[in-house]
């Protein structure tokens, strides 16, 4: 069963996240009252094992930068729903 974590406290504790995980525990991050994602160890998600550049994610544009200077709010709502 996995945790539930926010993203304020994931960024905040991130090296015991990570320490946690390698050790097999699963965390659900929650995000604007949502789950958004799950953080699993390497070998039980999608990508058994390192992930390469091969790997589409390495092959994506980069998104979020905001070339007329919006605010990150104006991305989120954009994004997400206000």
């Amino acid at each position: 069963m996995a945790i539930s974590i926010n993203a304020k406290t994931l960024r905040a504790s991130l090296p015991e996240v990570v320490r946690r995980v390698k050790r097999g525990d699963r965390f659900t991050v929650i995000y604007r009252s949502r789950p958004a994602f799950t953080i699993v160890p390497v070998d039980e998600g999608d990508h058994a094992g390192p992930l390469s550049e091969k790997d589409s994610l390495y092959q994506a544009r980069a998104v979020g930068r905001s070339s007329g200077g919006r605010p990150a709010s104006e991305h989120d709502d954009e994004l997400y729903g206000a």
